[in-house]
């Protein structure tokens, strides 16, 4: 099936404990964007809990769907494509929208195509900036901390990743630690305005370190030892907690960057996307776009509702697939942990594409 010049693709993100879909047209023009969020399930946990998750999705999957065509005021039928996140991620909750996509273009005779998370991520920069490769970018989120080097030809290459926990894990973990609640980027932030970032000698792991790689599970447990340090939870009043709050988020955001400025440097680039929720951080924006003045770069972020996980940037990354001839068939599984640079079932499948292409 030759797809039109502008194609008009309906995404579907499932990875975690977002439900989205949203429409796009030509890979860049959004016609809708739905997002169907589960902090109430979890926030009793403090974190996402996988089965609650997936059985949540399954509650939601149609009518997060209808809801983005009819935002879209479009059916189905007038759909040249679908689009749906394969991987990484929660295998419960990715199989909801895989299975729902696969049998929503089975039934309508649509081509679908598997989209790797990261990638979309990476895309919801350049549908956001107008941007395209080449570029670094900077994937951070609950789930990843990772330095890519983006081309335009095959899969992004990792230049450097975290050892433990992501950023975003970090966060969620602080901010239990500190009695706030879940998600914990958000609570850390508003608490962190009342803070002094320079209170707390916190250190900053892996900053002097040669390489490109990250580690924050060392930066949790300073502010473990420091809570214990001084009593306990119960024994900090609200200044205290906003400092370690302040001080912590400071922490994070200044590795962050330190890591992007030595990339920018190692890779003689001058363009960095920084995508995934953390991207969403206030401190990060702000030390970011210094880093950038002062070092020659440009940091690219986009807009806060293509930070968190949704389905906009499954459907742009899709549709540059779909567009390159590449297919998916009822056979494509969900996968839990791929790394972006070792993607095989992609690049197989782009490489007999372009073997097929007149």
């Amino acid at each position: 099936m030759t797809l039109p010049e502008s194609p008009v693709v309906l995404g579907i993100e499932s990875s975690c404990d977002e439900m989205a879909a949203a429409v796009l047209r030509g890979g860049r023009e959004i016609l809708s964007s739905t997002v169907h969020g589960q902090a109430v399930v979890h926030a009793p946990y403090g974190g996402v809990v996988p089965e609650l998750a997936s059985r949540d999705h399954i509650r939601v999957v149609s009518e997060v769907v209808q809801t983005a065509l009819g935002d879209a005021g479009l059916n189905v039928a007038q759909l040249d494509g679908i689009a749906v996140t394969a991987g990484p991620g929660l295998v419960g909750s990715l199989l909801v929208g895989l299975s729902f996509a696969k049998a929503l273009a089975y039934a309508n005779r649509l081509p679908f195509v598997g989209v790797h998370h990261l990638v979309g991520h990476l895309v919801a920069a350049e549908v956001a900036a107008d941007l395209s490769p080449p570029y670094l970018g900077l994937v951070v989120s609950g789930g990843h901390t990772a330095l890519y080097r983006v081309t335009g030809t095959g899969s992004p290459k990792l230049l450097g990743e975290t050892r433990d926990d992501a950023a975003g894990e970090a966060f969620d973990k602080v901010a239990k630690m500190l009695g706030l609640p879940y998600p914990g980027g958000p609570a850390i932030s508003e608490l962190a305005l009342q803070g002094d970032s320079q209170a707390v000698g916190l250190p900053r792991p892996m900053i002097k370190q040669a390489g490109l790689d990250f580690s924050y599970s060392g930066l949790k447990t300073a502010v473990s030892v420091e809570i214990t340090r001084r009593g306990g939870l119960e024994a900090l009043d609200l200044a205290a907690r906003a400092d370690l709050a302040a001080s912590f988020e400071a922490a994070v955001a200044e590795t962050l960057v330190a890591r992007v400025v030595r990339a920018m440097r190692d890779e003689d680039s001058n363009r960095v996307a920084v995508v995934g929720g953390v991207a969403a951080n206030a401190k990060l924006r702000e030390l970011m776009h210094s880093a950038g003045d002062r070092e020659g770069f440009r940091a690219i972020f986009p807009p806060m509702d293509l930070c968190t996980d949704n389905a906009v940037m499954i459907a742009a990354a899709g549709s540059r697939l779909l567009e390159r001839g590449v297919r998916d068939d009822l056979t494509l599984e969900a996968f839990s942990r791929v790394p972006l640079g070792e993607t095989p079932w992609r690049d197989a499948r782009s490489a007999k594409a372009e073997r097929a292409a007149p």
